[in-house]
């Protein structure tokens, strides 16, 4: 017997294919009979999943099959195709054509079989008159739409699985961002706390410098979480989000992020030419993000010998950030992969991080309607350039624009009706 529940599925399968009306009276109309239907099948119950009832016989959709035929089609499902012209002298029928309640002359049926091979029910017609259904294109017509109706029947079936998986990596996206934020992230710093602990607490050089030791891999760990958890969001969650402000002094946050690398680093050389004279619409903390993982970038790879530069100016549209290290060149066949994640190019022995670092930066740039650029030559250096456009959300440069346009257009003879228009 089959359930409710696969039933209601059934006919709601059905009901989506959205051609089955049109096929059902298709059928009445090449064939002369006046009660064409789709119905699902299960041993001897036939629900009816969509009808076309030129009888007016009371038919329920989504009902079983109520009436008593002298055929006994509504106990019965062939899996093969029947073709009756006129039951009463058929050999096959005439011996019970007087007998049930609703007496059938015609009839054709085809069974509807999903490729999986799983069989579905019946695409059929019939009428209590003789009907011209013998031909041969009666029952090449009727196939052809019961394999229709059972191939949009597989794929409602494969979008069904589709969304269900989504469905499924939805939440597996979910529980990793969490378990990256939150799971990973408490334990670590209880590491961290118990290392200041260490520090403040036994002044022992060699305890100290364990203590250092386990601050600083806590640290880096942190900063891995950190990328991951980015790349997370932006990639398999909502995109990096931003918190935009009017930053009046964008040249202090910059300039703190070059404190903290140089005193992270006091045998390297920074030389920073940071001169924002306008007020920046932005994320200042993912900016300073920006900033600290190409300066980390450059440090890493960069010629030991030579000094990092980086500078920050404000021209006509942008927000120009640009860090410049000198050393081997990035080659030319990596230049287009060098934002991709998990990707990275090391001409030194140095290979820390996981390769997210210019990713998560360049996607930072993007949310901020920005674009991100990377030139390499041996005789130049290596330069990242990052331009944040000064005015942010790009719909309101776009609105800003219409805006003149439409005033131009108005000040040369136009209506605001016609501009509309």
């Amino acid at each position: 017997m089959q359930s409710t529940n696969e039933v209601s599925q059934a006919v709601a399968a059905i009901r989506r294919i959205d051609a089955v009306p049109t096929l059902l009276e298709v059928l009445c109309e090449i064939t002369g009979m006046r009660l064409a239907m789709v119905a699902h099948v299960r041993a001897k119950v036939w629900t009816v999943c969509a009808l076309q009832d030129g009888l007016h016989l009371g038919i329920t959709p989504a009902g079983p099959l109520a009436i008593r035929t002298n055929l006994g089609l509504e106990s019965q499902a062939s899996r093969t195709p029947i073709v009756i012209e006129q039951a009463s002298t058929d050999p096959r029928y005439m011996n019970r054509h007087k007998r049930g309640l609703y007496q059938v002359e015609s009839y054709v049926s085809v069974p509807i079989f999903l490729p999986s091979g799983s069989y579905f029910g019946t695409l059929c017609a019939l009428d209590p008159q003789p009907a011209n259904v013998g031909q041969a294109f009666v029952l090449s017509t009727f196939t052809r739409f019961a394999a229709l109706i059972a191939s949009q029947l597989t794929q409602q079936e494969r979008e069904q699985t589709l969304l269900h998986d989504e469905r499924a990596a939805g939440e597996l996206r979910e529980q990793f961002i969490a378990i990256l934020g939150h799971d990973l992230r408490n334990p670590l710093q209880a590491v961290s706390a118990s290392s200041e602990l260490l520090l403040r607490k036994f002044p022992d050089p060699a305890v100290s410098a364990i203590a250092t030791r386990i601050k600083t891999s806590a640290c880096r760990m942190s900063a891995l979480i950190d990328d991951v958890l980015d790349f997370a969001r932006g990639r398999l969650g909502g995109g990096i989000a931003l918190e935009l402000t009017d930053v009046e002094d964008v040249n202090t946050g910059l300039t703190t992020v070059v404190q903290e690398l140089q005193d992270a680093q006091p045998e390297s050389t920074i030389i920073s030419d940071i001169s924002v004279d306008c007020s920046v619409r932005c994320d200042l903390g993912r900016l300073q993000q920006v900033a600290s993982n190409l300066l980390a970038n450059a440090l890493t790879h960069g010629l030991p010998t030579s000094a990092i530069k980086i500078s920050a100016r404000a021209d006509e549209t942008d927000l120009v950030l640009e860090v410049w290290n000198a050393g081997e060149p990035i080659p030319a066949q990596s230049i287009d992969k060098i934002f991709e994640p998990f990707w990275r190019h090391s001409v030194s022995a140095s290979r820390h991080g996981l390769g997210l670092g210019l990713h998560i930066c360049s996607q930072i740039v993007r949310a901020h309607d920005g674009r991100m650029t990377v030139t390499s030559t041996r005789e130049t250096g290596t330069r990242f350039t990052a331009r944040l456009p000064l005015c942010l959300p790009r719909v309101s440069r776009l609105v800003a624009d219409a805006a003149d346009t439409a005033e131009r257009l108005q000040i040369n003879g136009y209506s605001a009706q016609q501009v509309s228009c």
